[in-house]
């Protein structure tokens, strides 16, 4: 199938972003990959990249919303309840607190990912290593957060729920541990539901279960987002005079181009040929130099 475009998955507990991938390729027969990890005991939106999409993935950022459970009082040696525990300790907290505290996370800050994780460092990740009982050093990256809002919190099992919005590579299980630190308790994650990644919302996500009654009916085009649908960039029209250029990765010249009028230097823009897209192109002077190739294999 000569089909193109992103999937929009539920992806249940259990599951692995590898897991649900590797399903969804094998359903449907189509190169596949995903935008992002999302923790096997967490739950929510995945979005699947089929095709030539698979080559516009890391381009797919957006905002990422969660909604998650705070436990205060435990530390763990994953940050999550799934892990080894660590310390306890008493809890002294008022909602008040507890929100004014969660506030002062609010903006760019510095993350250290946590060593149960899908970052590579010198080609293994970082969970393997700590399941091998080993340590890396990890740089911390800018991360942003965007809003957080305490949605409940229960004194009685000093537990909170919280909706997080946040930037791409932002760890919700270091988040909950850091505040804890700053209250002097400790904390780690509960469960966690993402509920947006991108333009992709967990109203409109379906199991993996509903995905392959899709392809068994032949409606796969009708959950399928198409690659111009995901990426928020204009599209400019080439000459098919062009289509030599455009498939050898030459750049082409802006003045030429239909609707290239509005395009500033470096903005990126789909370049379209003959009415499809032939890959993500950028601005640079007077030409649209490609980044992403659309044409081909």
């Amino acid at each position: 199938m000569n089909i193109s475009g992103v999937v929009n998955i539920y992806k249940e507990k259990g599951y692995t972003s590898s897991d649900v991938v590797s399903v969804v390729r094998k359903a449907c027969g189509l190169k596949a990959g995903h935008t992002g990890t999302l923790d096997p005991q967490a739950v929510g939106v995945l979005p699947v990249c089929l095709g030539k999409a698979t080559k516009i993935a890391d381009y797919i950022s957006g905002v990422k919303r969660y909604r998650a459970e705070l436990k205060l009082g435990v530390t763990t040696d994953t940050d999550d309840l799934t892990g080894r525990i660590l310390t306890e300790n008493p809890v002294n907290v008022s909602i008040d607190v507890l929100k004014k505290t969660a506030l002062g996370f609010l903006g760019e800050s510095l993350q250290t990912p946590p060593m149960y994780s899908a970052v590579k460092i010198g080609g293994k990740k970082l969970y393997e290593l700590a399941r091998a009982g080993k340590t890396a050093e990890r740089v911390p990256r800018t991360v942003t957060i965007s809003h957080i809002n305490i949605i409940e919190f229960n004194t009685m099992s000093n537990t909170a729920v919280i909706d997080v919005t946040c930037s791409k590579g932002t760890y919700v299980r270091s988040l909950c541990a850091d505040i804890g630190r700053a209250l002097n308790c400790g904390g780690c994650m509960g469960d966690l539901i993402r509920t947006q990644s991108g333009p992709f919302h967990i109203s409109e996500s379906i199991t993996l279960d509903r995905f392959k009654e899709y392809i068994n009916d032949n409606q796969l085009s009708k959950i399928l987002t198409p690659i111009e649908g995901v990426l928020p960039y204009n599209a400019v029209d080439a000459p098919f005079s062009e289509k030599n250029r455009i498939v050898n990765g030459n750049p082409i010249p802006v003045n030429i181009c239909e609707k290239s009028e509005s395009i500033s230097e470096g903005d990126l823009v789909f370049l379209r040929l003959n009415g499809s897209s032939a890959g993500l192109y950028k601005r640079v002077g007077s030409v649209f130099k490609p980044r992403v190739m659309l044409t081909g294999n």
